[in-house]
């Protein structure tokens, strides 16, 4: 049976950190902090301007877990229990996703929500939907 860690210390404190971090970006630069529309962004820049911000948060996000390994001598834990095939057709249907659904879940979910924005209020309700059906159905009828 699958176990599913509780860590609300580590959880709030990253919570915490994500809506800071998304406030200030939507304060300083008027942007919103969706991770996929970023990396997007990064790989398709439209000026030199829009790439040095999203390559600065995507060095960010590179740099955290290696000053947690450089202080605590240890990797931050990340267990993936599927096979690489799973994580590949998994990162297709997201990538499906996040075309068809205008962005991604910490784009709808943090800053859509956010702003009280009807479109993100209803696309983080079907993720939040599907999520829930995919862990009853993995966890009970697969029985994974």
């Amino acid at each position: 049976m699958m176990e599913t860690a509780f860590t609300p210390v580590a959880s709030l404190t990253g919570g915490i950190l994500i809506g800071v971090a998304s406030t200030l970006l939507m304060l300083v630069m008027g942007r919103v902090m969706g991770a996929t529309g970023i990396l997007t962004g990064l790989v398709q820049p439209s000026n030199r301007q829009d790439f040095a911000w999203r390559l600065v948060l995507v060095a960010g996000m590179i740099t955290g877990p290696t000053l947690f390994w450089m202080f605590s001598g240890q990797m931050p834990a990340v267990d993936v229990p599927v096979s690489t095939p799973a994580l590949l057709v998994g990162g297709v249907i997201v990538g499906l996703g996040v075309t068809y659904g205008a962005g991604c879940t910490s784009g709808h979910g943090v800053c859509g929500m956010a702003r009280l924005s009807p479109r993100s209020i209803v696309a983080t309700l079907t993720f939040m939907a599907f999520t829930f059906v995919t862990v009853f159905v993995v966890r009970h009828v697969i029985g994974g």
